[in-house]
């Protein structure tokens, strides 16, 4: 595959100092998958990483995907085509607005064509009707699925495990469409290391859908999903959790954002206070990237002045 520019790999870890973490003796550090690149970041590029150099393998250059209006992974699979030189397509869930977010206006800058369906139509993407359907539109394309939730992407992401030099007793990670928590699961490589995830959405289907997922050699690793930090729902926030992560960056200069990390991060410190992890505990947690999704957070976005 030719090379994308400006790729930060491994990601760095940072640790994470405060007054809580000191009396509760815990050790909290952040695996910056946001800092892989600028655009094309976090768990973004490790789900699209396999999927394009399989698209590569089968000489495959137009690429399909589908998300939503702030889709982090639409938005990384179009610059990933446009630095490639590939033909990118995205399937927007929902009608098209009559003026284009700052996410929607990347990807049309970086060369990806933009069809919108409605939220009807969009539940059947799955379908090989639907999928017959978009080929005699658009010809032939590799198909990405939504969020790059398959074998490659999980391959992409079980990589980050390779870049861990320390153990961690507790490894921490947002959980959208759950790819990312699967595939640490399934590759774990320490047995005595506990995975937890935080819901960012109400998916009270989210711990069976995981364990669909995992085959029979994953049974020995102890996994859990937290669902109470979800502020309401995919893409809610709150005055509280928007002020979390501007003192957040200004404490750690380091930027959280409210649909994935933010909730985190607020997840784990509010479990702290209620003695969840056992004294001498250390915890990684993941950030998953997606930063350009705070411009769909106006007045959070202008607080944080970016």
């Amino acid at each position: 595959m030719k090379s994308l520019t400006s790729l930060n790999l491994p990601s760095p870890i940072t640790q994470i100092h405060n007054q809580l973490l000191d009396s509760k003796n815990i050790k909290l550090f952040i695996k910056r998958d946001e800092l892989i690149h600028p655009v094309i970041q976090g768990n973004k590029w490790r789900k699209l990483k396999h999927n394009l150099l399989d698209a590569e393998k089968k000489q495959q250059d137009t690429l399909l995907s589908f998300g939503g209006a702030y889709s982090n992974h639409l938005h990384a699979l179009a610059a990933a085509g446009n630095q490639l030189n590939l033909k990118t397509i995205g399937i927007i869930r929902g009608e098209a607005p009559k003026h284009l977010n700052p996410c929607l206006q990347d990807m049309q800058h970086w060369g990806m064509q933009l069809k919108f369906i409605s939220r009807l139509e969009y539940k059947q993407k799955t379908s090989i009707e639907f999928l017959n359907n978009l080929k005699q539109a658009f010809g032939d394309f590799y198909l990405i699925p939504e969020g790059g939730n398959n074998s490659a992407g999980m391959k992409g992401c079980a990589e980050l495990l390779d870049e861990l030099d320390d153990k961690y007793d507790v490894i921490c990670c947002e959980v959208g469409s759950g790819t990312m928590l699967s595939s640490l699961i399934q590759n774990n490589k320490i047995a005595e290391t506990k995975y937890l995830g935080f819901a960012v959405m109400k998916n009270p289907q989210l711990d069976n859908e995981i364990k669909e997922s995992l085959i029979e050699k994953s049974d020995s690793t102890t996994w859990e999903i937290n669902h109470h930090y979800h502020f309401g729902g995919f893409a809610k926030t709150s005055p509280e959790l928007d002020e979390f992560i501007i003192n957040f960056k200004l404490k750690h200069n380091i930027q959280l954002e409210p649909v994935y990390s933010g909730k985190m991060l607020w997840g784990i410190l509010d479990l702290l206070k209620l003695d969840y992890f056992k004294p001498g505990t250390r915890i990684l947690a993941i950030h998953g990237g997606g930063l350009q999704g705070l411009r769909g957070f106006p007045q959070l976005y202008q607080s944080l002045k970016i």
